[in-house]
């Protein structure tokens, strides 16, 4: 099995670094290029094809957030992109995850954990760190008020079923989880999953649970 290659920006070398060593110490893993801003992302995407990158969230000329829509506007299947940040509960990371990025990582996050982040969000198959995306949807969302995501929700029309499968994502439980929940194959809960996504227009499960929380859908509380 090829090993998830990964993209690393930030702007600080020593950041950089750090993430190399602990990510190129796994089998599975491959740093396969480094930029020091997001106004590098996009070309450095069209070349290297990873399948994460790893983006700090705050950078002197492109920050995470307008990269991140950048990547998501003008690559064709794009790669997951995990955000890198120094403060969870910062308003540029909630900006960055409703702009279309699949998780954040804290910089003082243990080895393990970030190994775990970029297997996850490459798996796709999970919430990453699903309380802080809770927390950060209770303080700097619209706490239900979202009219916008209140509108999504009610074109999607989603099934008894599809609503059960979504209230269980924002829990931040996996495919294998939920089917555990709702006494079902797996195979039954990924057809669920990617129902709920198509209907909600949502890219990933993470895009699928923060129009959870701003259309008022489940409480962030």
């Amino acid at each position: 099995m090829p090993p998830i290659t990964v993209l690393l920006v930030d702007d600080e070398p020593l950041v950089r670094a750090g993430l190399r060593a602990v990510l190129e110490a796994q089998p599975d893993l491959e740093v396969v290029g480094e930029a020091a801003d997001g106004a590098a992302v996009i070309p450095l995407v069209r070349q290297l094809r990873p399948d994460v990158v790893a983006m700090d969230v705050r950078m002197p000329l492109l920050d995470g957030i307008e990269a991140t829509r950048a990547v998501l506007r003008t690559v064709p299947d794009p790669p997951k992109i995990l955000v890198v940040t120094t403060f969870e509960n910062d308003e540029y990371v909630y900006e960055a995850l409703r702009a279309g990025a699949d998780g954040f990582l804290l910089k003082r996050a243990r080895p393990a954990e970030i190994v775990h982040a970029v297997r996850l969000v490459a798996e796709g198959e999970s919430l990453l760190f699903p309380a802080s995306v809770r927390q950060l949807a209770a303080e700097h969302g619209d706490g239900g008020g979202n009219t916008a995501a209140r509108a999504v929700l009610e074109r999607a029309q989603l099934t008894e079923r599809e609503a059960e499968v979504l209230r269980l994502m924002t829990r931040g439980l996996s495919n294998a989880e939920i089917a555990g929940q709702l006494v079902v194959g797996t195979e039954t809960v990924k057809s669920h999953v990617s129902a709920v996504l198509a209907k909600l227009g949502a890219r990933d499960r993470t895009q699928a649970v923060i129009t959870a929380y701003e259309s008022g859908f489940v409480s962030p509380g």
